[in-house]
C-alpha cells in the first residue's frame, strides 16, 4: 500500500523520541509569583486535574480548561469569536491549510518556549508547516494514533496472526457492537476497501490531490459505507463516548484514539488497543496562541511546565497518548511501555499513516459526504 508522508516522518519522531534529555526549569520569577489566570480550550481528556492542580500550586495561575472533541469544534469557536476568549488552544499537526488563511493565530516567543526539550522531528512541523509570515505559530503537544479497540472479554480479531483489520467493524458477524467516528471510519473504510480491490492503491491519499478526485473517491467509500452502516452500534465524537462505547454501551470492537482505550488498559479493565494491518493514523496535536490572547505571562508558564519530563510523562498514565517531550516516558508507569509494545507489535510502527495535510477545500468536501452517511 502506499503510504501517505505528508508532516511527520512516522521513523524520525519515533525514533527520536526514544532519547532522554534532562531539563532544568525555566519559569521566570514574574511567572512564579503570579496569582492571574488564563484560558485553556484543548482536547477534552488531554489535562488531568492533578496535573493542572501542580502548576496552580507552584505558580498561583488558576487554568480555566475547556475541552472539545473535534477539530472543527476548534476551529469554528475561534472563527466565530475572532480568534479571541482562550489563551492557549490545540490544533493537530495536519490542520495547517486550514489555519493559515484563517489568520487566528500569533506567532509563539520561541526564546520563552523550551523547544529544545521537545523531539526534534515533532518541533521541526511548527516552522515546518505552521509559519505564516510572521513566525511559528504551532508547538507540539501530543501525539498518538487512531486504529483498533475491543474488549477482551468478549472478542478476538478473526486473522490467524491476530491483528486487526478495519474491515471487522464493518462485518456482518459483528453487527450492532462495532463503532467509529464518522470522517475517520469512512477514510479507513477506504484503506480497508484498497485491499479488497474496491479502490485503487493509493486511492485515499490521492484524494487530496484535488476536489475532482476526492469526490470520485468518497462517492465510492460513502456508498460502502452506507450499505454496512447498519452493522454500525455507535458513532462516536469525544474520547468519553469511546469510553462509553467499550464499557456500557454494547461494543466489542471499533475503530478509536490510541488514549481512551489504553487509559481503560491500564485501569485494569478488560480493553485493549492495537495497530491494525492496514495502519493506524498518526497525529500530532499542538498548543497555539489565538491572535486574541491576553493572558501571554501565565500561557509562557503553563508551556514551560507542561513541557517539563515529570508532569508530561505522569499524565501519559491518565490521557493514555504519548508525549513528544524527551524522557518523558520514563515517568509514566510501569503499564505505559507494555501497553506500546502491545499496541504497535511487529511493523506497525513502520506502518503508520501521518494524516496528510487537508487543502482548505477538503474538508467542506468530506462533511458533505460525512452528512451524506449520517443521514442514511
Amino acid at each position: 500500500m502506499t503510504k501517505h508522508t505528508h508532516g511527520v516522518n512516522r521513523r524520525s519522531f519515533l525514533k527520536t523520541g526514544a532519547a532522554a534529555v534532562a531539563a532544568p526549569a525555566l519559569v521566570s520569577t514574574k511567572a512564579l509569583a503570579s496569582s492571574g489566570e488564563m484560558n485553556l480550550l484543548d482536547w477534552s481528556d488531554y489535562w488531568p486535574e492533578d496535573m493542572l492542580a501542580a502548576f496552580t500550586a507552584e505558580t498561583g495561575i488558576k487554568v480555566n480548561y475547556t475541552g472539545y472533541g473535534s477539530n472543527e469544534e476548534l476551529i469554528n469557536k475561534m472563527k466565530a469569536s475572532d480568534g479571541s476568549g482562550a489563551d492557549l488552544i490545540g490544533p493537530t499537526n495536519n490542520r495547517n491549510l486550514q489555519w493559515g488563511p484563517l489568520e487566528l493565530l500569533q506567532p509563539w516567543d520561541m526564546s520563552r518556549v523550551p523547544i529544545d526539550r521537545a523531539n526534534p522531528a515533532m518541533a521541526a512541523i511548527g516552522p515546518d508547516g505552521w509559519d505564516f509570515g510572521k513566525g511559528s505559530t504551532w508547538i507540539p503537544h501530543i501525539w498518538g494514533t487512531e486504529g483498533m479497540a475491543w474488549r477482551t472479554d468478549l472478542w478476538i480479531p478473526s486473522s490467524a496472526d491476530g491483528v486487526p483489520s478495519y474491515g471487522e467493524i464493518w462485518a456482518e458477524e459483528n453487527a450492532g457492537k462495532t463503532m467509529i467516528r464518522a470522517h475517520s471510519g469512512m477514510l479507513c473504510a477506504g484503506l480497508y476497501m484498497e485491499t479488497q480491490g474496491e479502490l485503487e492503491p493509493g486511492d485515499v491519499w490521492a484524494a487530496y490531490g484535488s476536489e475532482e478526485k476526492m469526490r470520485e473517491v468518497w462517492g465510492k467509500i460513502t456508498d460502502w459505507c452506507i450499505a454496512r452502516k447498519g452493522n454500525l452500534k455507535l458513532i462516536w465524537n469525544d474520547a468519553d463516548s469511546q469510553k462509553n462505547g467499550l464499557l456500557n454501551g454494547g461494543v466489542v470492537v471499533g475503530q478509536t484514539w490510541d488514549g481512551p482505550p489504553l487509559a481503560l488498559k491500564t485501569a485494569g479493565e478488560p480493553v485493549t488497543y492495537q495497530a491494525p494491518k492496514e495502519g493506524s493514523m498518526a497525529w500530532v496535536d499542538g498548543l497555539a496562541l489565538p491572535k486574541g490572547a491576553v493572558n501571554i505571562d501565565e500561557t509562557y508558564a503553563l508551556i514551560e511546565f507542561a513541557y517539563r519530563q515529570e508532569p508530561a510523562g505522569k499524565a501519559i498514565d491518565t490521557h493514555g497518548y504519548n508525549s513528544p517531550i524527551l524522557g518523558a516516558d520514563a515517568y509514566a508507569g510501569a503499564a505505559y511501555k507494555k501497553n506500546f509494545q502491545e499496541a504497535y507489535p511487529g511493523d506497525a510502527l513502520a506502518n503508520l499513516n501521518p494524516w496528510p495535510a487537508e487543502p482548505p477545500w477538503y474538508a467542506d468536501v468530506r462533511t458533505e459526504f460525512v452528512n451524506r452517511f449520517k443521514s442514511a
